[in-house]
């Protein structure tokens, strides 16, 4: 008789930062590729983002581990840097380097994964080079070019980028999404298509179930999981918009609607409104543009990730900046009809996510 060996579920550590929310959608739309592709892959996915906020765009099977290994930066609001406490937390973070990696290299062997995945936090890269288990990262951004870019001329500041580099170069290689940043310190890069959720308009259902008017105009305000309030509710009900809005917010305003209650997934909402009002960031710029709706986007203070950002979708979307002087309901409206002015160029194809499943699929095999 001929023996049979046991099947044996790879296993994939993937660590998702939770410094907003445009890491997780980057990071679905790959792992819902990958899990097609090996529907026995066992995934076990560490993020501090919650359960619900990681299933709502995950639909392969995985196995939530709650923690951070990043902070990111500390964030004033969503388009403001608190550089000075950002500062004191990368600090504190390598004054006990050695002892968070050894913490680091023990939990890896511990889980014992046959591959990390991570977007974009360097502690479990460099991690795995210890434990002796292959590490891949990916994302539009890398931590150590923007602490660069913030705090290369501090005395302070070269041990600690020396040691996020070499955790980043410590990968088997370096998944640059489309649009992204240089990265030109990053060795083993290896460029990707754009990655980004593709969803299904509901615009009649979603217009009927707000009784919005004919020539009323939906607009949904997302700015990637920080907090940016809008003072819609002091405004004048100018240019006939609807808002949807956190529903955090607790707006009074009669016309702000909190996008959590209206039983669509954000992808879906994105699909189904005139026009997004966002920040340079690349989960809410991607989706937006391949699924061909226009964006109003208020500019980031000193964030070099902007510009390649803002320069991909200007070429792949109608689009337009704001400023804080504009954020009224008679500037945004007048916003508003300089975009639907605007030729819609063709759709990019988000065929990142299938790139990057098919690659991880043959480091996993």
């Amino acid at each position: 008789m001929t023996s049979m060996k046991p099947t044996i579920a790879t296993h994939l550590l993937v660590d998702v930062s939770a410094h907003g929310l445009g890491h997780l959608a980057q990071v679905a739309p790959v792992l819902n590729a990958l899990g097609a592709r090996l529907p026995k892959l066992r995934i076990s996915l560490r993020s501090g983002l919650s359960s619900s906020q990681l299933r709502a765009r995950i639909v392969t099977t995985f196995t939530h581990l709650p923690g951070a290994s990043d902070f990111g930066y500390v964030m004033r609001d969503a388009t403001r840097v608190d550089l000075a406490a950002t500062a004191l937390a990368y600090q504190r973070q390598h004054a006990d380097w050695e002892q968070l990696l050894a913490r680091e290299t023990a939990f890896l062997a511990a889980l014992g994964p046959d591959l990390v995945l991570s977007d974009v936090a360097y502690l479990p890269l460099a991690g795995a080079q210890r434990a002796r288990i292959p590490s891949i990262a990916m994302c539009s951004l890398n931590w150590a070019e923007l602490f660069a870019h913030f705090f290369a001329s501090e005395p302070w500041a070269a041990p600690i980028h020396h040691e996020m580099l070499a955790a980043y170069n410590s990968t088997e290689f370096f998944l640059r999404l489309t649009p992204a940043m240089p990265m030109a310190d990053l060795r083993r890069l290896r460029n990707i298509g754009p990655v980004a959720a593709i969803g299904r308009s509901h615009r009649r259902e979603l217009r009927g179930k707000l009784g919005c008017a004919r020539d009323e105009r939906l607009l949904l305000v997302a700015f990637g999981g920080f907090d940016k309030r809008l003072s819609i509710a002091d405004w004048p009900l100018a240019g006939k918009l609807r808002w949807l809005v956190p529903q955090t917010w607790h707006s009074a305003c009669p016309a702000a609607h909190a996008l959590e209650g209206l039983g669509l997934a954000f992808t879906d909402l994105i699909c189904s409104v005139d026009a997004v009002l966002t920040k340079p960031g690349y989960g809410t710029f991607t989706e937006a543009a391949c699924n061909g709706t226009p964006v109003l986007y208020l500019r980031r203070d000193n964030w070099p990730e902007q510009e390649p950002l803002t320069a991909w979708l200007e070429k792949n979307a109608r689009c337009r900046a704001i400023d804080e002087s504009e954020l009224s309901a008679s500037s945004i409206a007048g916003a508003l009809d300089d975009l639907f002015r605007q030729t819609a160029p063709p759709i990019p194809q988000a065929g990142g996510a299938d790139a990057a499943a098919a690659i991880l699929a043959d480091c996993l095999s």
